[in-house]
């Protein structure tokens, strides 16, 4: 958002403080009989405002505003403007200095924010590449050799070899179309510092659009299903966050060992939506939760069994998907068994300084 822009947040905060303060301040005239508190309750008035509303504008604002209601309404003679007096002079600067000095920091603060990010996303990025030169080999490779192999025996080999060398390249193909698609949307959610374009997304349908392509490559795995009754509807980008879903389902499938249930779970909790997928598989080795969303897993924990190593980089492809929408993801082993994933989002947009 532009430092010099007023959005309708920042107007109702200004206007609730302010009108607070002039409450407050008429309080403490015919309640208390003094006028000595009403300077520093404007003075915190405008702390306030120039500490949650977005840029320096508000709080310039808010300090002349204040100075202009401590002179006119509050000081003697009433009802009139009187700029002689030292303490109101006194009372505007130190007014002014606050809007000024707390806009600055407030600022500098939600920039460090931002860079921090920034550094953030371009580690997982390079540890997504890390990751990615060496995962890629494996399918390709794979690839090459069916090809080979049909090509160079097709008189030796039968009808059933051939299609189980057909059915190979078609997985491999498949994860490798995967793994395309994650890049794509590391790509999309910070292309030069493009923001997420947000609409209105009715959960009930993301859902379903998330098992309809969940399904269309695991035709055979159930997904319980456990949403909330009333109609929930999210701000987000829908092919991102369908993208994050599918991503934590075939997770599942693709790592949790002995895994018979598996359950996508969605509630609202104060102004979140919260998101589960959780199974009753074999669980994540302790030693692998510091790299879980970071993009890069030790490759001595690549499975045995052939499987592509895909886990870190489509969880690092969530945690950035999340991050983007002002939520966040974390994983936790099950006391009964298995894991559970699970990421928030806000139900509101989030406005930044």
């Amino acid at each position: 958002m532009e430092q010099n822009k007023l959005s309708a947040k920042d107007i109702l905060l200004f206007a609730g403080i302010f009108i607070l303060a002039l409450a407050a301040g008429f309080l403490a005239r015919y309640a208390l009989h003094t006028e000595t508190l009403i300077p520093a309750i404007f003075i915190l008035a405008v702390f306030l405002i120039s500490l949650y509303t977005n840029g320096w504008m508000p709080g310039v604002i808010a300090a002349l505003a204040g100075t202009l209601a401590v002179n006119f309404v509050f000081t003697f003679p009433y009802y009139n403007f009187n700029f002689t007096i030292p303490e109101n002079f006194f009372s505007a600067l130190i007014m002014l200095t606050i809007s000024i000095a707390t806009s600055m920091l407030t600022t500098r603060v939600v920039r460090q924010e931002k860079l921090r990010a920034e550094s953030d996303l371009e580690k997982m990025r390079a540890n997504l590449l890390r990751a990615i030169s060496h995962d890629l080999r494996t399918p390709l490779t794979t690839i090459y050799g069916s090809c080979m192999a049909a090509a160079e025996n097709y008189d030796l080999l039968s009808k059933k070899q051939h299609l189980k060398l057909l059915d190979e390249i078609r997985e491999d193909a498949e994860w490798l179309t995967g793994m395309v698609e994650n890049l794509l949307s590391v790509t999309r959610i910070d292309a030069e510092g493009v923001e997420l374009i947000k609409t209105p997304t009715v959960l009930d349908e993301l859902i379903d659009s998330a098992v309809i392509r969940f399904h269309k490559r695991f035709p055979e795995q159930t997904v319980m299903l456990e949403l909330p009754d009333d109609f929930v509807i999210i701000p987000m980008d829908a092919m991102l966050i369908q993208q994050v879903l599918n991503n934590l389902l075939e997770n599942a499938v693709q790592h949790a060992k002995g895994m018979r249930q598996l359950k996508l779970k969605v509630f609202v909790l104060g102004n979140r939506a919260i998101f589960e997928v959780s199974d009753d598989g074999c669980g994540i080795p302790g030693e692998l939760m510091e790299h879980l969303f970071d993009g890069y897993l030790p490759r001595h924990n690549v499975p045995a069994d052939g499987l592509k190593s895909s886990m870190g980089i489509g969880l690092s492809v969530c945690s950035a998907i999340v991050r983007a929408h002002g939520g966040d993801i974390s994983a936790q082993n099950r006391k009964e068994g298995g894991c559970i994933f699970r990421f928030s989002l806000p139900m509101e947009e989030q406005f930044e300084k």
